[in-house]
């Protein structure tokens, strides 16, 4: 597995962690949470000579999603959110695009993923967690074989995403972090939504 952080700007905001993951034998490709600088990332892919597949968006956020439109245009691959933020690629006042400081981002998902969905680039499988709190539909993803989780803004080092925008819930993200997060094995690394990545 090739695994690759490229920090990008999406609106007003702190970077965002933009990750490529691909399949070394087949090259598929994935890219999770697209948020900004398109250039940076397509220049990623370009050097690793990837196979876009997916496009996966842990949320609907425009600090998650601002280069979506342009990557796709360029590479292709199927765009992939939860079916609880689909509403957010095309609403403004649940993507908060005007709120960061970005245009309006209107965006039509190829897929809508669901708890326990299976995702596949080549020899690699990931799991979608869904794990609402910061947003109704977000999600984690996660690979036992590769002892990493992308956690999107669900859970950063020693906090949590915000649950005090639209669809955020306190309830909802503590239950996803305690009933779902943390009965992972204690190896995991977490590679969140912003911040430093994480295995201890």
């Amino acid at each position: 597995m090739i695994l690759k952080r490229i920090k990008v700007q999406g609106g007003i905001f702190d970077e965002t962690n933009c990750y490529i993951i691909k399949d070394e034998r087949t090259n598929e490709t994935m890219v999770v949470d697209p948020g900004g600088k398109p250039e940076k990332i397509e220049e990623m892919l370009k050097a690793i000579k990837a196979d876009l597949k997916y496009i996966i968006l842990t949320h609907c956020h425009g600090d998650h999603i601002g280069a979506v439109l342009e990557i796709k245009e360029k590479f292709g691959g199927k765009i992939l959110i939860h079916r609880n933020d689909e509403e957010g690629l095309k609403n403004p006042d649940i993507s908060l695009t005007d709120y960061i400081g970005m245009q309006n981002i209107i965006i039509d998902d190829d897929a809508r993923l669901d708890d326990g969905d299976l995702i596949h680039l080549g020899d690699l499988e990931f799991k979608i967690i869904h794990t609402p709190g910061h947003t109704a539909g977000g999600i984690c993803i996660y690979s036992e074989k590769e002892k990493l989780v992308f956690t999107g803004d669900t859970l950063f080092r020693g906090s949590w995403g915000r649950t005090d925008l639209p669809t955020g819930n306190f309830e909802d993200i503590i239950n996803s972090i305690t009933k779902k997060l943390m009965i992972l094995p204690k190896e995991t690394i977490v590679y969140p939504g912003h911040r430093k990545i994480y295995n201890d």
